[in-house]
């Protein structure tokens, strides 16, 4: 070994050495080998002299691969004791039988040759350590003189030693019984611990990775990186920072489940606050990842403009939500949103929760699999058969609701943390160490929702993605998203400005930190912006009437001059008091209106389109048949009124020889021209009726 080369031989330079792989090194050809006696010229042809190993690695290596645990700490020592025990016992078992085969001889002999018989250093076997040592064992400091009694007086000595061996042989396989439970619950308590490399390591790490502050200097080492390397290369980079991937979309609402519940039972949360983040998780989160809201029941329900946290201007009733597929939200591409730093460490501590639900989910499929395939081929696993892991009361089919379950109840501090992980180990295995931290991981996405719902620059980053959202979108233009990201960058000048995105296909979460630069908008990007504003306002019927507009209809009225004039009689014949509120009321007395016409905005052309199908009714009852009254008054005086304007207008522009010649060339009398045939009727009723006899011209012969 290393110690006693370098006793023998310590100027031998190990560093110079040849190596072969990392465990052995080469002598040098000037080291003299030490003399071994009794050496054949097979062992001379067949043993190493010349490798020497020297690995590069100890128990004491920083490198985790090499070190065992405390936990394989325990296995080790209970397989060490059991060694030692079995040594101990074989090794008085071995001399026992030694004794037994020399006590027979004795009783062969006579006495006289009894008591002249003597035995050597073995003892009448085949080692002389191996005796001296089980009988040092049992007689301690008057083992020498019991080994010179057997040498001189066997007769008389080996009766005595024989029984005193049986003794301790009984004794200590009665205490092996004990020993063997001892060491089975050792194993079984032990042995998912010990496979645990990362689990000890892991709950130090991650209660200080998943805090929001070292998420933040996460992505600003990134961040820092990437602009080192953009400035190395010479081209900027374009790559968002960090990119997330969500499977399966459905552990979506597993971990608002979690969250809500926790969410429950908090006393320092106020009940606005926690309607707040229901509906946050349950509808806002949905929506920007593409998928199905969640359920919510109907007190929590929150009226039209009574909540910020929502997508599209989607107020309605949750549970219809997930069929909308012909909203406009629902047929963008992607979602953009630019946040600031607490909604950024919601999104990392939301993606990290989503993350390791889905691999749990992912391994309780795999072990399902597995043990179904198992079963089917009637085999138990190796750990089994050895009575190392117990067989577990839940069944492989329900380990991912039993996990959520056991979360729950280690919120609700009804299961104690070790109890947990221990369960997390018989269902998970190895694979189980991501769930450690999960009740710490639920906690902070608590207190950092509470942040948000109450911070109102969050409600002010939310309320501007609402609007964006509803009225523009992402649709990959820059020229479109420069506005947004403006606006953003405005209400966050004294901190760190995000953009995070989701992609509809692949549901890919996309976070980048932006670089606090002053990015001037274009005229192009200032169109726009009014144009949003414009679309806001024409979609959204909440939207007061701004005063541009007010003072536009206020110069040009865009009403019908009857319905102005109608107005004004019916207020200026009531008093200031009756006019104030009652307008609308008389107006619309007796109207039925239906309005379901629906418009769409272009995103590209910026045009506005009827969507088919849709239509508004404007109903008045009983206006049919007072109509049909007063009709011919209504004739009459629309006739004169026409004959009225008509000769005033010919007045104007013509003269009387004008007007005879025109009236003349319509009724067919001017020169060249068929006499027309027509012939003016009055029916009495206030009509009258036009009749035409036309009697084709005679065909002249050619």
């Amino acid at each position: 070994g290393k110690e006693r080369m370098s006793t023998s031989q310590p100027d031998i330079d190990y560093s110079s050495c040849k190596r072969c792989g990392n465990s052995y090194l080469a002598l040098p050809k000037s080291f003299v080998a030490p003399k071994c006696s009794g050496r054949t010229a097979l062992c001379r042809e067949v043993l190493n002299d010349t490798w020497v190993s020297l690995p590069l690695w100890s128990e004491d290596s920083a490198f985790l691969g090499t070190r065992k645990t405390m936990f394989e700490e325990y296995i080790f020592r209970a397989e060490d004791e059991r060694f030692e025990l079995d040594v101990v016992m074989e090794t008085n078992l071995s001399t026992i039988r030694v004794l037994e085969a020399v006590q027979k001889k004795l009783n062969r002999l006579s006495a006289e040759e009894a008591a002249k018989y003597r035995l050597d250093n073995k003892l009448g076997g085949d080692s002389e350590t191996m005796h001296h040592k089980a009988i040092y064992r049992i007689y301690g400091d008057k083992a020498q003189e019991i080994i010179e009694g057997l040498r001189k007086m066997p007769n008389v000595a080996v009766p005595v030693v024989l029984k005193r061996l049986k003794s301790k042989d009984g004794e200590w396989r009665e205490a092996l019984r004990s020993f063997n439970k001892h060491w089975r619950d050792q194993n079984e308590k032990y042995y998912l611990k010990s496979l645990d490399h990362q689990g000890i390591t892991f709950k130090t790490n991650d209660a200080r990775y998943i805090r929001p502050k070292s998420l933040i200097n996460e992505i600003e080492t990134i961040f820092d990186e990437n602009q080192e390397k953009a400035a190395d290369l010479g081209v900027p980079s374009t790559d968002p920072h960090m990119t997330f991937e969500y499977q399966d979309k459905s552990i979506l609402d597993d971990a608002a489940a979690l969250i809500v519940h926790h969410v429950k039972r908090q006393a320092n949360v106020h009940k606005d606050d926690k309607a707040k983040i229901k509906q946050l998780l349950h509808c806002f989160l949905p929506d920007f990842f593409f998928a199905p809201r969640g359920e919510m029941s109907d007190d929590e329900e929150l009226t039209e403009g009574e909540t910020a946290m929502e997508v599209d201007g989607a107020n309605g009733d949750a549970q219809d939500a997930p069929g909308r597929d012909s909203d406009e939200s629902r047929q963008k591409e992607a979602h953009v949103f630019y946040v600031n730093n607490q909604w950024y460490a919601f999104f990392r501590l939301h993606q990290l929760l989503c993350e390791r639900l889905h691999k749990i989910y992912r391994r309780s499929v795999i072990i399902a699999e597995t043990e179904a395939a198992r079963k089917q081929a009637s085999k138990n696993s190796t750990a089994a058969q050895l009575h190392l892991k117990t067989p577990s009361d839940v069944d492989v089919e329900e380990y991912y609701p039993v996990f959520l379950d056991m979360v729950r109840s280690l919120l609700d501090v009804n299961m104690e943390s070790n109890t947990f992980e221990d369960t997390c180990r018989e269902m998970f295995g190895v694979h189980a160490y991501i769930s450690f931290t999960m009740d710490k991981l639920v906690q902070n996405l608590v207190r950092q929702l509470q942040l948000i719902v109450g911070d109102e620059t969050c409600v002010q980053l939310s309320d501007l993605f609402t609007s964006e959202m509803a009225n523009v979108g992402s649709s990959g233009s820059d020229a479109l998203e420069q506005p947004y990201r403006h606006q953003a960058e405005e209400l966050l000048s004294d901190e760190n400005c995000y953009r995070i995105a989701v992609t509809r296909q692949s549901c890919k979460l996309t976070i980048e930190l932006l670089e606090a630069v002053d990015i001037p908008c274009s005229e192009e990007a200032v169109a726009i912006r009014d144009w949003v504003s414009y679309v806001s306002s024409l979609v959204r019927s909440d939207n007061p009437m701004t005063a541009a507009v007010q003072t536009e209809l206020s110069k040009r009225p865009i009403f019908l001059l009857r319905n102005v004039r109608s107005t004004r009689r019916a207020c200026s014949s009531q008093s200031p008091a009756q006019t104030e509120g009652s307008w609308s009321e008389d107006v619309d007395s007796g109207v039925h209106s239906y309005g379901s016409l629906e418009c769409r905005v272009n995103e590209r052309t910026f045009k506005l389109h009827f969507v088919s199908g849709t239509n508004d009714t404007l109903v008045r009852p009983f206006h049919q048949r007072r109509g049909a009254a007063s009709w011919s008054d209504v004739c009459e005086r629309r006739i004169d009124t026409f004959h009225n304007w008509l000769a005033q207008r010919s007045g104007e522009i013509c003269s009387e020889e004008d007007v005879t010649q025109c009236l003349g060339w319509l009724a067919g009398k001017a020169e060249g021209i068929q006499e027309c045939q027509t012939e003016r009727e009055d029916t009495g009723d206030g009509r009258v009726r036009y009749i035409t006899s036309y009697s084709p011209p005679s065909t002249a012969s050619t």
